[in-house]
């Protein structure tokens, strides 16, 4: 039996969630198949009782699909849903279609951000790498992560350094805290995109009952209605920080089709008032197209938030 984990029992394959795998590839349907065609009773699956998320079984609950099974065996793991995570990794090391090179260092870099306090051994020992190997991990995150923590002003095209306004970030941050209570600071500020001890600030205000944003700061509040043709400073600062966020997610960095996507993104996002720069000069017939393409681009734009949203929204 698996630590932390229950008895097993039957319960409806229409009740388990999709695992929150280490595979960044997805699952072999050939291996599948080979298991659907397996007359033997398979080993059962292990599944996060707190949210019904497999962890350790896609494999065989795709298969017992694949037959059109109604149940399945289920062992059940009650801890925290940061441990179910190790504990797949653990799972897939030691048994079944086992995990590629970089699906464990990818895995490793996961547990490392998620328990920073963990030895590069325990950690070795969780992912199925060397010491040496995690070592050189935690190095490469470390001068992520300090690079991370000293940008406090950016130098915009014309040369000239401008300081970053963090309102966004530190909502972002209290986001994060409330979805995440036990996250590491590091942790916060990576996903925040701000330093640490912005972060801290941030927890600190929140455990006394204030803004996570200093006084006079949040330039999201409504305020008196004006035209003026700007945006505001929060708005190009937002887009910077998920963009920077994205780049840092090591399931997109690390894969191809990570990779792929994110060269996609890049070469479509507009950061607000970027356009003026290259605008001046435009002839009037130039605008006119150009202004119908922009509206189409919002169009599609539209639709593919809508897309995902939605897809979001059947996943939880």
């Amino acid at each position: 039996m698996v630590g932390g984990a229950s008895p097993t029992q039957f319960v409806p394959i229409a009740s388990l969630r999709a695992a929150d795998s280490p595979r960044l590839g997805g699952e072999d349907f050939e291996h599948i198949q080979m298991l659907a065609g397996v007359e033997s009773r398979l080993p059962p699956i292990l599944v996060h009782r707190p949210t019904m998320r497999v962890i350790d079984g896609m494999h065989r609950l795709r298969a017992a699909q694949l037959r059109n099974d109604e149940s399945i065996e289920v062992q059940f793991f009650d801890g925290p849903e940061q441990e179910a995570f190790v504990l797949g990794v653990k799972a897939n090391i030691t048994h079944g279609r086992p995990l590629s090179l970089l699906d464990r260092t990818t895995a490793a870099e996961r547990i490392m951000v998620t328990y920073p306090g963990w030895s590069d051994r325990a950690i070795a020992a969780a992912a199925g790498l060397s010491a040496r190997s995690v070592a050189n991990v935690r190095r490469r995150l470390t001068d992520e992560l300090d690079e991370l923590e000293e940008q406090h002003a950016r130098t915009g095209r014309d040369g000239r350094v401008r300081p970053v306004d963090s309102a966004v970030g530190r909502l972002r941050a209290a986001e994060f805290i409330a979805e995440h209570p036990d996250a590491s600071l590091r942790l916060i500020a990576r996903n925040a995109g701000l330093s640490v001890a912005t972060a801290r600030d941030v927890r600190q205000r929140l455990e006394r009952g204030e803004s996570p944003v200093q006084p006079g700061r949040d330039r999201r509040q409504p305020g008196p209605a004006r035209d003026t043709g700007q945006v505001a400073t929060s708005d190009v600062i937002g887009i910077e920080a998920l963009m920077h966020g994205l780049k840092a997610d090591p399931s997109l960095r690390l894969t191809d089709g990570g990779r792929r996507l994110l060269r996609w993104v890049l070469s479509k996002v507009l950061v607000p008032e970027e356009w003026r720069e290259v605008s001046d000069g435009l002839p009037p017939h130039a605008a006119y197209v150009l202004s119908d393409v922009a509206r189409r681009c919002a169009v599609e734009w539209q639709r593919v938030a809508d897309d995902l949203e939605q897809r979001t929204r059947n996943m939880a």
